[in-house]
C-alpha cells in the first residue's frame, strides 16, 4: 500500500516541482561561468541515472569522453568528477584549501554522530583538534608501533587456522579468514579485546553499517522529496543501524569506564587514550569518541582485509608474480617459521605487489568526496563554491596515458624507482587521497597489509580448486565504500615444507 500510494503521488510531486526546475533552468541557462565539460542530463534527476551499481566504473567511462575534468549534476547537487592525475594535484595540492571540506550525506551525518568524526566532518575546528589528536596520540609511528605484538600473534593464529586445511581437498575460505583477522586486529588495538563473545554479529553491523554509507538516499539529491527515503525503507534501515552501532560502542565505553575489561598486554588502547584526552582537556564530546571510533571500525577492518584478498586474488591468475614473491620472502625469513614486522623492509618485491594491487584495487575506489569552500579555477574552467568534488582513484590507476599495459599486475614497474609513494609525491596512485584529508591511518594499514601478505606467502603453497585455471578466477566487485570481491576467494593451502612445525 505504501508503495502504491507514493506511485500515485508521482505526478502531484512532479506538478510541485516544475516550477523549481523552470527555475532552476532559467538560472543555469544565465550563468557566466565556464564550467567543464559534461554529458546531457535528464530534467530533476541530472546524471545520477549515469552512476551506475559502480560508479567508479561508470564515471572512467564517461570521463573517457568528457574528459578528465567533468562536470556533472547529480539531482540538485553540482558535482565535479576528477579522472586523472594532473587534476588530482590541482585539486589535492593547489586548491587544497579551497576544497577540502566535506558535503552533507543522510548516512555520513547519522552514522558519524552528527559528523562529529574525522573522516566526514566539515572543516572547521573540531574536525581540526580531532585531526590532531589522531596524528599524535592515536596513529603515530609509536603507537602503531606499540600494536605491533597484535598484529603478529593475530597473523601466527590465523596461519594456524589455515594450517589445519593443509593437504586436504577442502579449500580455504580466505575471504572470511582474513575478515576475521581484520576485524580482530581492529578490536584489539581500538577496544582492548577481540570481542569473539559477540560473533558473527560484529561482522553483521560491520557490513550493514558500511552498505549504509554506500546507499543511496534520495534526501541527498531531491531533498523537496527526501521524505520518499521513509517509504522506500532506506530511512528506517539506516535507523537500526545506527542504534545497532551505538549500542555497540556504547558497551565497548562502558567497560573502559568501568575498568571491568580484561587486562591486554599491548598497553594503552585507543579507548584509553581517548578517554584519558577526554578527562584532562575537557575538549573531547562522547559523540566525538564515538565518532572516531566509527572511523576505526570501518577504515581499520574493511580496507585491509579487501587489499590483501585482492592482491591474493591477483597472484592467483599471475603465477609467476606469485612465485618471485614467495622466493623473497622465503629466502630472507629461512626456516625462521614465521615473518616478522622487522623483516619487512628488506622485502621489496612484497612491498611493490602491495603498491601494484593497491594501483589496480584501490582501498577506496571513488575516495571520500569533498566540498569546496569557495570558487577557483582549474585549467580555466570554474569550480563554484559548494560544489561536491569526486576524485576516481580506479580511473587514475588505470590510465593507460601514464600506466603501460595498466590492467597487468606488474609489481616490477615500482623496483627501480620511487615514481609513486604513498607519501604524496606522485599524483598517478592515490589509495590513500592526499592533502589535508588524507587518510591518517595510512600507516597502520600498510603495515597490516603487509605483515598478513608476507606471512601467506612465506606459509603456504597456494592452488585453485580441482578443475579450475587461473582463467576461472571471477573477478566482479561487490558495489561499497570499500569495494570487496563480490565471491568469496576460496583456495587450497599446503604448508610449506621449509617452514618449521
Amino acid at each position: 500500500m505504501a508503495l502504491l500510494r507514493m506511485i500515485a503521488s508521482l505526478p502531484f510531486v512532479v506538478l510541485l516541482l516544475l516550477p523549481l526546475l523552470l527555475l532552476t533552468r532559467r538560472k543555469e541557462s544565465s550563468t557566466s561561468l565556464k564550467l567543464p565539460p559534461a554529458p546531457p542530463r535528464l530534467p530533476l534527476i541530472g546524471n545520477l541515472h549515469q552512476l551506475g551499481i559502480l560508479p567508479h566504473h561508470s564515471l572512467s567511462r564517461l570521463s573517457q569522453r568528457y574528459g578528465p575534468l567533468m562536470y556533472l549534476k547529480l539531482g540538485h547537487k553540482p558535482t565535479i568528477v576528477v579522472s586523472s592525475a594532473n587534476m588530482a594535484q590541482e585539486i589535492l595540492q593547489t586548491h587544497d584549501l579551497e576544497c577540502c571540506s566535506r558535503p552533507s550525506r543522510t548516512s555520513y551525518t547519522k552514522l558519524s554522530y552528527g559528523c562529529s568524526d574525522i573522516a566526514f566532518a566539515a572543516y572547521a575546528g573540531p574536525w581540526r583538534e580531532l585531526r590532531r589528536i589522531s596524528i599524535i596520540e592515536l596513529l603515530s609511528a609509536k603507537k602503531v608501533a606499540s600494536f605491533r605484538s597484535i598484529r603478529e600473534e593475530e597473523v601466527e593464529r590465523t596461519v594456524n587456522s589455515i594450517s589445519s586445511y593443509s593437504g586436504s581437498s577442502l579449500p580455504v575460505d580466505l575471504s572470511k579468514e582474513l575478515i576475521t583477522l581484520t576485524s580482530t586486529i581492529t578490536c584489539r588495538m581500538a577496544y582492548g579485546r577481540s570481542y569473539h563473545d559477540v560473533g558473527g554479529r560484529f561482522q553483521m553491523i560491520l557490513n550493514e553499517v558500511e552498505a549504509m554509507f554506500a546507499g543511496f538516499f534520495i534526501a541527498d539529491y531531491l531533498p523537496i522529496i527526501g521524505w520518499a527515503d521513509w517509504i522506500t525503507g532506506m530511512r528506517a534501515r539506516l535507523e537500526k543501524s545506527f542504534v545497532d552501532l551505538d549500542r555497540f560502542f556504547q558497551r565497548v565505553l562502558d567497560e573502559h569506564l568501568d575498568r571491568v575489561q580484561q587486562q591486554h598486554d599491548s598497553g594503552e588502547d585507543l579507548v584509553d587514550i581517548l578517554l584519558r584526552m577526554q578527562k584532562d582537556e575537557k575538549s573531547l564530546t562522547t559523540d566525538q569518541i564515538k565518532g572516531v571510533l566509527m572511523n576505526v571500525f570501518i577504515g581499520g577492518s574493511e580496507t585491509s582485509s579487501a587489499t590483501v584478498i585482492w592482491a591474493m586474488t591477483e597472484l592467483m591468475r599471475h603465477p609467476q608474480v606469485m612465485r618471485k614473491a614467495q622466493e623473497e620472502v622465503r629466502s630472507l625469513v629461512g626456516r625462521k617459521g614465521k615473518v616478522e614486522e622487522s623483516d619487512i623492509d628488506q622485502l621489496r618485491y612484497l612491498k611493490c605487489v602491495v603498491k601494484e594491487t593497491m594501483r589496480l584495487h584501490p582501498v577506496v575506489p571513488m575516495l571520500i568526496p569533498r566540498a569546496t569552500l569557495q570558487h577557483f579555477k582549474i585549467n580555466n574552467y570554474d569550480v563554484p563554491s559548494n560544489t561536491t568534488i569526486l576524485i576516481n582513484a580506479w580511473a587514475i590507476g588505470r590510465d593507460a596515458s601514464y600506466w603501460e599495459s595498466p590492467e597487468v599486475l606488474k609489481p616490477e614497474r615500482f623496483m627501480n624507482s620511487s615514481d609513486v609513494e604513498f607519501a604524496g609525491k606522485d599524483f598517478n596512485s592515490i589509495p590513500f587521497g592526499e592533502g589535508r584529508r588524507i587518510c591518517p591511518g595510512k600507516h597502520l594499514g600498510i603495515k597490516t597489509i603487509e605483515i598478513m601478505l608476507a606471512n601467506l606467502l612465506y606459509s603456504f603453497d597456494w592452488e585453485l580448486s580441482t578443475g579450475m585455471t587461473k582463467e576461472d578466477i571471477n573477478m566482479d566487485e561487490a558495489p561499497g565504500i570499500t569495494v570487496h570481491k563480490r565471491h568469496a576467494l576460496r583456495l587450497l593451502a599446503t604448508k610449506y615444507s621449509g617452514v618449521y612445525s
